[in-house]
């Protein structure tokens, strides 16, 4: 089974900053280690590419229709 890495992006950055926008949520069908808390998406990348893992972004619930309709 090939692993797969959750990320999605994070809450509290404007576009055009020059922070890590992304966040690793979970980790699936690998052993991993994760120091940092912020990443970059060419990070990520490489980090799947070298474990072998498919890497999925989320989406933001927080400005979905479906998180809106559940509150």
């Amino acid at each position: 089974m090939e692993g797969k890495i959750f990320c999605r992006e994070r809450r509290k950055v404007e576009k055009g900053e020059k922070k890590p926008r992304f966040t690793i949520a979970a980790v699936s069908g690998i052993k991993m280690h994760v120091i940092a808390e912020h990443f970059k998406k060419n990070e990520l990348e490489t980090i799947a590419q070298e474990t072998g893992a498919q890497l999925i972004f989320l989406d933001n619930l927080k400005e979905s229709n479906v998180y809106q309709e559940q509150r």
